[in-house]
């Protein structure tokens, strides 16, 4: 079953080296994350409240998706060499801290 693993991240103490040292820096290192199938990121993290289309205030400041082909391949891509780079490098940018979250994926047609 195909498998997510999602960071929220929550606002840096310098917004602005957060964004320049993740494009220049991380991203680089996660594009050669084994086993990632496909990701995706973004800094523009907005809020809705349910059953209103008004943007509101995120929680967040930036979030990351990366998909894999099932939680075995996602355990064996953080646990490998370069997971833990990847791990490593997150103090250097992350001051606000961030959530990690990581599910299968449901898949539902119709």
């Amino acid at each position: 079953m195909p498998h997510k693993l999602v960071v929220l991240y929550s606002e840096p103490d310098d917004p602005d080296h957060f964004r320049d040292y993740y494009v220049t820096n991380h991203l680089p290192l996660v594009m050669n994350w084994p086993g990632l199938l496909a990701w995706r990121y973004s800094f523009d993290v907005a809020a809705v409240s349910p059953g209103s289309a008004t943007k509101g205030e995120a929680p967040y400041f930036a979030v990351f998706e990366a998909d894999f082909a099932d939680a075995a391949a996602m355990t064996a891509a953080r646990a490998s060499p370069h997971g833990q780079q990847l791990a490593a490098d997150f103090a250097n940018y992350a001051t606000g801290g961030a959530v990690i979250l990581h599910y299968p994926v449901e898949n539902v047609t119709g």
